[in-house]
């Protein structure tokens, strides 16, 4: 019995659909987990792809984790060369490599939120922001939003002319960067937003993993 008699026929067919994009539109529990590992299982068995060549992302540990425990177990031999990982885990393995092309060294440190905070507090004391009208909170969340649209402190400023508030978060989100390019950190969003100026400022990094990676999914 072949393990792909497991699936269904809008499964298998998902499976079996291995050159161009393919996507998935299904529910919780539905069976998007075992139709990526069973493409993944298919495409090193049937199609003779290097397992080296292929990457499965997920949004959460949880999730890679169950990944990682169904691909080796459908695999095998030559499981740990495919790359399975959550989106932040991923960066932070390329940024680990590379970062000092961005003037970090590479044993950078990742900010969790308490540390944010401690940050952020110095930071409001050293530019008289009163943080009983404007929180060290609300202005990290600032920053966390504009870091999601790949927004940096430069153009975060030019996009604020003339709102007083919104310039005092300005003013943060600059030192708060500088504060943790001085101390060889970065903050969760940090690790997208690095990953792609890395992308974008060195050419061959970016070939070099589109090179790696001939089949993603996530």
């Amino acid at each position: 019995m072949s393990i792909y008699d497991t699936l269904n026929t809008q499964q298998r067919e998902a499976v079996f659909h291995t050159e161009g994009p393919v996507l998935i539109l299904a529910g919780a529990g539905s069976g998007k987990t075992r139709v990526l590992t069973h493409r993944i299982a298919y495409l090193i068995e049937e199609k003779g792809v290097n397992p080296w060549n292929i990457m499965a992302i997920t949004f959460t540990n949880k999730a890679a984790g169950e990944m990682r425990e169904r691909v080796d177990k459908l695999v095998g031999f030559g499981a740990e060369s495919i790359w399975v990982s959550t989106f932040h885990s991923s960066c932070v393995r390329i940024l680990r490599r590379y970062i000092d092309r961005l003037g970090f060294d590479n044993n950078f440190t990742i900010y969790d939120t308490d540390d944010q905070k401690t940050v952020m507090k110095e930071i409001c004391k050293r530019l008289e922001i009163d943080t009983k009208i404007t929180k060290e909170r609300a202005i990290l969340a600032a920053i966390s939003s504009a870091k999601d649209e790949l927004i940096g402190p430069e153009e975060y400023e030019l996009n604020v002319m003339g709102d007083f508030s919104k310039k005092k978060i300005a003013l943060a989100y600059k030192e708060y960067q500088k504060e943790l390019k001085k101390n060889n950190a970065l903050d969760f969003d940090d690790l997208i937003v690095k990953t792609v100026e890395l992308f974008r400022s060195c050419p061959d990094v970016l070939d070099y993993y589109q090179e790696r990676f001939k089949y993603i999914m996530v």
